[in-house]
């Protein structure tokens, strides 16, 4: 009896041939260690703008425009050759507006539509500043016109006349309170999207506007109370805060609901790389590059920031644009979120479709 022929066993399927680029290329897609590289990429780049930004907006600020009121007209030859002479010396340009009396003046300083208020006194020149408007312009224009007023032998009186609380000698303040804002802001809304995947679209949105209260609240009344760094028109400045925090944690779940897990990268570069340092909250608007200066304005750290400083230092002349466009990023940011939020990754009301069809 003759033994059994025994053929050679080959391995067959997917086992018998070697891995092509392709298939490692599927498989490196499918599995973690692809948006663990795209995230280092990320990281270093948001490390590198970050850095950029910050250090471009200000740590060299320069004055560009900056808006003055002036009593009457200084057209004698020794205003005309003291006013050139601080322009040289701000290297840059005083956009002088005349207005016929003091009160006038004042009360466009009141208003934050001019910087200061030039007029002739006592055979020389007066000068009142607003160190609440923006303590680093104050400090410059106070500065420069003392220097130019000794160059020129001209008598010179500079008076602040809205000064920063004794608890905030450099204006901060208020900008710390409106990055807290801001920053916890989105930080809450992606922490909801991790630990609370859950909630539905108006779930989601009314547990935002509760830690948004509730952080409002937390960020006053420890500036306020705790730390008695400023005097706070407590109310106002917790519903300015808790508004930032709302509007800040719609705009992450908007692109939550656009882009999915990539949305840190949009919220974060509005926010906190061109919104933050465009502000006016550190430096004030004219030393800021024009661009900048423009655009921080109309994003959610601009609003916040001048809100408060009217809300704390201009209670009589309040103005309506930051609210504006803190209202106007929240709508959108829930409109977008509404009509959309089939696509966003949370809520309970998503069914499997062969879960569906099967029942």
């Amino acid at each position: 009896m003759s033994a059994p022929d025994l053929e050679p066993v080959t391995p067959h399927g997917d086992h018998a041939r070697p891995r092509t680029r392709g298939d490692r290329w599927a498989a490196f897609k499918e599995s973690p260690y692809l948006p663990a590289v795209v995230l280092l990429f990320i990281i270093a780049a948001a490390a590198g703008l970050f850095a950029g930004s910050y250090t471009y907006a200000m740590a060299n600020p320069t004055p560009r425009n900056i808006p003055a009121a002036v009593v009457g007209t200084l057209d004698s030859p020794r205003d005309k050759a003291f006013l050139a002479r601080l322009e040289v010396a701000l290297d840059t340009s005083l956009v002088l507006r005349e207005y016929a009396t003091e009160a006038e003046a004042r009360t466009a300083l009141e208003e934050q539509k001019v910087f200061a208020v030039v007029r002739s006194a006592n055979g020389g020149v007066a000068m009142d500043v607003a160190s609440a408007s923006g303590a680093s312009v104050a400090q410059l224009l106070t500065e420069s016109t003392l220097k130019v007023g000794e160059a020129a032998h001209v008598p010179v009186k500079v008076t602040d006349v809205k000064p920063l609380q004794r608890g905030d000698p450099r204006g901060l303040a208020l900008f710390y309170i409106s990055l807290a804002a801001v920053v916890i802001g989105f930080i809450g809304a992606i922490q909801l999207s991790v630990h609370a995947t859950g909630l539905n679209p108006l779930e989601r949105i009314g547990f935002t506007v509760a830690y948004a209260l509730l952080g409002g609240f937390a960020i006053a009344a420890v500036v306020d109370w705790l730390l008695s760094s400023v005097d706070l028109p407590f109310v106002q400045s917790w519903m300015i805060l808790a508004f930032t925090m709302f509007t800040t944690g719609m705009v992450f779940t908007m692109f939550n609901t656009l882009m999915g897990r990539w949305a840190m990268i949009p919220t974060w570069g509005l926010m906190v790389l061109l919104g933050n340092p465009s502000s006016g909250g550190a430096v004030s608007w004219p030393l800021l590059p024009s661009v900048l200066g423009f655009i921080g304005r109309w994003l959610p750290p601009g609003a916040s920031v001048n809100a408060q400083h009217a809300a704390v230092y201009y209670q009589g002349h309040q103005r309506i644009f930051p609210y504006l466009v803190l209202a106007g990023w929240s709508l959108v940011s829930c409109t977008v979120f509404w009509v959309w939020r089939h696509r966003h990754p949370g809520g309970r009301d998503h069914m499997p479709q062969h879960a569906a069809t099967a029942s």
